[in-house]
């Protein structure tokens, strides 16, 4: 220990009230200690300690108010402190009343010819939550790389064993960083060596060209049709898959090669079509994963709601541009859920620009298949003139409590309590023609109806065979 070296000059002649007041400014804790170890004075700086009421020791044993592990410390740093010894720093913890022990840092010293010692302590809770943080931050990143680890050799063992042939090809040269055996086999007679070689010069000159269109295709969109492809003096034709990924921050293609077929040319064809046939739809189509996000759209879509291009609509939750509020697609997904397809669903879709349209929407899930997915037709219904509604052309009045709740958040507050008057009216006559055997004069006296009147709401809700009645 490296002491003053000229206290008396330095310091002058401290007085007790200033040697208390230095003692309590550099501990968070400080005790005084007689010869036989009873706490005799103590000064608490820090408040969480003295919210442990540590201030009441006066009087105890020092060594009785620490925990049972902690008790040899203690009676070693007041031997040392007797002993003249030079003093070191001990660790020792107190108990606590909200639960943890509280790990303070002592050291002692003998002071005066009377066997008294002082102890001042540092509160080490922040330093041991610290340490706490650390080591639970070394157990996540263990865990995290052993995930990583067995990831990886999931991923080596089906690379090797994939029946399929797929490369690993760098984005930015496009030269074969990587194959598997499927991959060898397949192109060992038409090339040599795969590791290095240029990817499209894989394939023929024509072949070549829309190989890396395709590549470009995926490297700015993500995604493209799959394209066929014939190996460097082969007539044998492939079709060729890609998509982009990125590892130790460099960006690769997966190719995937298979060998065509007709049915798998004929198949290719029919998705063509059929793409091209969903595009050109005049209502909106969009397609979607189970939580609601875009996964594909047709221009018809992307023209209600404001959007230039496919690309920006990817990703994004329909909710935000389908529906009056959120809870409108909530009520489409819960359908789906529970029906698997729902029709003319009226809602609004809302235009990046502010604009509003009333449309109706039919919707289908799609469980089966490698993606799971929710299909969307959205149709244009525009506002029809109030002169335009009557009861002919009016909806479907909702024949049972059931129907009546599928309705909530498909039609206004409105219109569910006119329906529910409606609902309860066909009931009643209903009711009223069965108690009277069909004798309507009987159920319209028994109602509180003209016979007119009756006639009239028997008609309104097609009750009865009315032909035979005067009106």
């Amino acid at each position: 220990m490296d002491a003053f070296r000229a206290p008396k000059k330095t310091l002058g002649d401290l007085d007790a009230e200033a040697a208390a007041k230095l003692i309590a400014a550099v501990a968070d804790v400080a005790i005084v200690v007689d010869n036989k170890g009873v706490i005799r004075d103590v000064a608490i700086s820090n408040e969480e300690l003295v919210k442990e009421e540590y201030g009441k020791w006066l009087g105890q044993r020092w060594v009785d108010t620490v925990t049972v592990e902690s008790r040899p410390k203690i009676e070693e740093m007041l031997r040392d402190a007797a002993a003249g010894e030079v003093p070191r720093w001990r660790q020792v913890n107190h108990a606590s009343k909200r639960g943890a022990d509280v790990p303070i840092r002592y050291s002692a010293i003998e002071i005066g010819d009377n066997g008294r010692v002082v102890a001042v302590g540092r509160d080490l809770r922040a330093i041991a939550a610290l340490q706490q943080r650390l080591v639970e931050t070394q157990q996540v990143m263990e865990r995290e790389y052993a995930r990583l680890r067995h990831a990886e050799t999931r991923y080596r063992l089906l690379f090797q064993i994939a029946s399929e042939a797929v490369l690993v090809v760098d984005a930015v040269t496009l030269r074969v960083v990587e194959s598997n055996p499927a991959a060898t086999r397949l192109l060992s007679k038409a090339v040599k060596r795969l590791g290095g070689r240029s990817f499209p010069e894989i394939f023929d000159a024509e072949s070549a060209k829309g190989v890396q269109a395709h590549l470009a295709a995926v490297r700015g969109t993500g995604r493209a049709e799959d394209v066929t492809a014939k190996l460097t003096g082969s007539k044998q034709q492939f079709v060729v898959s890609a998509s982009l990924f990125r590892q130790d921050n460099t960006t690769h293609f997966l190719v995937r090669l298979s060998p065509a077929s007709n049915q798998g040319s004929d198949t290719l064809n029919l998705k063509s079509k059929v793409f091209d046939f969903v595009e050109k739809l005049p209502d909106g189509f969009v397609v979607t994963d189970p939580d609601g996000r875009i996964l594909k759209a047709n221009s018809a879509f992307l023209e209600l709601v404001q959007v230039a291009t496919e690309e920006q609509t990817h990703g994004e939750l329909l909710e935000r541009w389908l529906g009056r509020h959120a809870t409108d697609v909530k009520v489409l997904s819960t359908n789906l859920k529970e029906r698997g397809s729902i029709r003319n669903f009226a809602t609004v879709v809302r235009g990046e620009y502010g604009s509003t349209e009333d449309v109706d929407v039919s919707a289908v899930s799609v469980t089966n298949g490698e993606q799971p997915c929710l299909g969307f037709t959205i149709r244009l219904t525009g506002r029809k003139p109030e002169a335009a509604t009557s009861n002919s052309n009016r909806r479907d009045v909702p024949r049972s409590v059931e129907q009546m709740t599928e309705l909530v958040g498909r039609v206004s507050l409105k219109e569910l309590v006119r329906d529910t008057t409606d609902i309860i009216e066909r009931l009643c006559i209903e009711a009223a023609l069965e108690l009277t055997g069909d004798n309507r004069a009987s159920a319209a006296e028994m109602l509180g109806l003209s016979r007119q009147g009756l006639y009239s709401k028997l008609r309104r809700y097609g009750l009865g065979d009315l032909d035979g009645d005067d009106d």
